[in-house]
Formats: structure tokens, sequence, C-alpha cells
């Protein structure tokens, strides 16, 4: 079950729609304990229905990626709405990122969707165009205000992101359920404006080559 990005939406008899909210809500409990990788027999068991009657709902993986997290995302959308009203853009860079990773911590399913590229699935699409835009206006206010480093690009900020936030479920499930805080601490130090910081070494990534990153990133070993 690969490919596709075409949503599908819930079907209307009562029996079938039964069958797809059984569906739907397994797949977010087994998603959340195993990643967006988990096998959709298992998916199939839990649910207490056949592979078939899976495929029939949700002909690829992606469509029912999309089905589990479609509405469960836009909490992070809005937080980006506010952020980029606030007055002060490192405040809000400060609480925008807070949000994201309390999302990232709170199950390996939907840390798998914010930190990789998973093709077909809408919601993700909509969701990481939402985050640029945000990082590019509270990165561009920032530096405007003095308080973000003149040389960090968007694209800085959403690899290194995506690679921090890959290590979120490792760190909470080894320490506490907030040990994330420490590493976004020390990560958003990194992006004050301060006179005494030498330049970044290399080349800023290209949009391009984020994308291919964040593919890698989802690549099992």
């Amino acid at each position: 079950m690969t490919g596709g990005s075409h949503r599908v939406t819930p079907p209307r008899r009562r029996d079938a729609r039964r069958n797809w909210d059984l569906l739907v809500g397994a797949a977010r409990e087994v998603f959340a304990e195993q990643g967006l990788e988990a096998p959709l027999d298992v998916i199939a068991r839990r649910a207490g229905v056949g592979n078939a009657t899976l495929y029939r709902n949700f002909p690829t993986r992606a469509a029912l990626v999309d089905a589990v997290f479609h509405d469960l995302l836009t909490g992070t959308m809005a937080a980006g709405e506010r952020a980029r009203t606030a007055p002060d853009a490192w405040a809000a860079l400060h609480e925008y990122l807070r949000a994201v990773f309390v999302t990232l911590a709170a199950d390996r399913g939907t840390n798998d969707l914010m930190t990789t590229r998973l093709e077909g699935v809408e919601a993700l699409r909509a969701v990481h165009a939402h985050n640029r835009e945000t990082m590019d206006v509270l990165l561009g206010r920032g530096r405007d205000q003095g308080t973000v480093r003149a040389d960090v690009t968007t694209e800085d900020v959403l690899f290194a992101l995506a690679a921090l936030g890959r290590a979120i479920p490792a760190l909470t499930t080894a320490t506490a359920p907030d040990a994330w805080r420490r590493p976004l601490a020390l990560f958003l130090d990194g992006l004050r404006a301060a006179p005494a910081a030498p330049p970044l070494p290399g080349a800023a990534l290209t949009a391009d080559q984020l994308g291919g990153a964040l593919q890698e990133l989802g690549r099992k070993p």
C-alpha cells in the first residue's frame, strides 16, 4: 500500500461506516505505538475486521494515514496562526516550537508524520506548507527585531527540527515525558543573534535538498 494522493471519504452506509470508524480507531492506536510503518494486518486484526475490508476502505497506506491524522494536526496550524500575529517574534518562535514538540512527543505516528515526508497524505502537505510559512514569518521578523541570527535559513531550521524531533520518542521513553524541553532550549539558543557568534559553516540547504533529506529520515534502516 503506497502512493496515491486521493483522499478517501467515509462511507454513508451504517455498517460500512462502523468498519471505517473501527479501522481508523485501531490505526490511530497502532500508529501511536509502532509508527506509520506498522503492519496493516495488525491494524485490521485490532479493528476486528479482515484485510479485505481494510483494503476496500483504504486502498493505500497514505489514505489510511490521512484519515487518521486529518483532524489531529489542526492544533499545530492554529498555533502557527497565533505565532504569526504575536508582537515579539522570539517569544512567538519559542511558544510555537513548544507546541510542535508537544505534538511530536505525543505518539510515534504523529512524530513520523511531521518529521519525514510521506507522499500522498493531503493533511501532511497542508501542515508542512503551513509550518514552512510560519517559520518564514517568524525568522524574518526575528531578524528584523535583532533576536534571530542573520545567516540562519528556514531550511536550516526545518531540517534541524526534523532531526531533533525524530529522537524525541526515544528520549521521552527512556527519561520523562517532557525531556524534550532541554534539547529544544539548546536548539533555540543556537538561533539567537549574538555579536560574537561565528558564521555558520557550509552552504544552506535548498528546498529540494531539504525534501530529499526528510525522505531519507523516513526510510527504514
